[in-house]
């Protein structure tokens, strides 16, 4: 059985998908990129994009009763790979050792242009 989860403190769907779905013990958060949830549009800077993806994925996080580090893995997508230690940087700001599993990959092209999107799997405790 699958449950829908969502909320307004993150940025609606732009596509035919659900923020997260929880399917057991699993959450799964579709992939985030730096919208602001009240504008739709995205923040502005390096530094200011990874830490909306982290907003918007923890807005989704406090919907389900978990945090972030209740994320057992992140796929992280970045228009260019010199924005790799920044979010490192960041991380290291906003997760708690065990740190999450993690990809990080270049890619040619984001959704709205984006310079990031972020998706994540935490596994609920029980």
């Amino acid at each position: 059985m699958k449950r829908k989860i969502q909320t307004e403190k993150a940025p609606g769907a732009i596509g035919p998908y659900s923020q997260a779905i929880e399917a057991g013990d699993m959450i799964y958060i579709s992939g985030q990129i730096p919208l602001n949830p009240e504008t739709m549009e995205l923040v502005e800077g390096e530094e200011n994009q990874i830490r909306q993806v982290f907003n918007n994925i923890s807005a989704i996080c406090d919907e389900a009763n978990c945090s972030l580090n209740d994320i057992v893995k992140l796929n992280v997508s970045l228009q260019d790979l010199s924005m790799f230690s920044l979010v490192n940087e960041v991380m290291s700001e906003l997760f708690a050792e065990p740190y999450p599993a993690r990809a990080a990959l270049q890619v040619a092209r984001l959704p709205l242009d984006s310079l990031i999107e972020v998706e994540a799997i935490i596994v609920k405790s029980n």
